[in-house]
């Protein structure tokens, strides 16, 4: 099969998300994707050096399209109503994209320290700890981003898992949030008086 001019990294990209989500991150291997382009498996490797660098850049773009979702889903709500958009749009998010969700929150041990301060996981976190700011007063609420990230990928494992059962969470996520919520703004308020 001859190189095609016109493969781009981006094309590399779109390929391998069709093919991981159709088929799952065992069924995306250089070669079936290759073969998904029409290319020999060689012509990827001018675009990505490996399946891992190729996967990672998978669970970048999710963390960026989480991202945009998490924020088009809070644009012009008040505080506790964006907050409780994004925590919907996050969970929609990992049950239409349960294979690149998974991606998504890939160890980055061994990348260096200046790209993980600037990586789509940073961004995403950033936003989390903006839309919990508002609500909470702090800018700077780590203690809250980590307990409203912690329930939101605590649920959406469970869920995945077929935890819940056949009857579900009831009304689970909606208390957690509720209290979390709460929480954040007692401690809102009480930083202001």
């Amino acid at each position: 099969m001859p190189y095609p001019a016109k493969l781009s990294a981006e094309a590399v990209l779109d390929a391998a998300q069709r093919l991981l989500e159709h088929s799952g991150p065992d069924a995306l291997t250089m070669r079936a994707l290759a073969d998904a382009l029409g290319v020999r498996p060689s012509s990827l490797y001018r675009h990505f050096s490996s399946r891992e660098v190729l996967l990672r850049a998978l669970g970048d773009q999710a963390a960026l399209n989480l991202k945009d979702q998490v924020l088009d889903a809070a644009e012009g709500l008040a505080p506790r109503a964006a907050l409780l958009a994004a925590a919907q749009a996050y969970l929609a998010y990992t049950r239409t994209h349960p294979h690149l969700y998974a991606l998504l929150l890939t160890k980055e041990n061994d990348l260096p320290l200046e790209h993980l301060q600037h990586s789509p996981g940073k961004i995403l976190w950033n936003t989390l700890l903006l839309l919990i700011g508002r609500l909470s007063g702090d800018p700077d609420d780590t203690d809250h981003a980590v307990a409203f990230w912690t329930f939101l990928h605590g649920f959406a494992s469970l869920e995945a898992a077929g935890t819940f059962g056949q009857s579900g969470p009831k009304r689970g996520f909606e208390v957690g949030l509720e209290a979390l919520f709460n929480h954040m703004e007692e401690v809102g308020q009480a930083g202001k008086s």
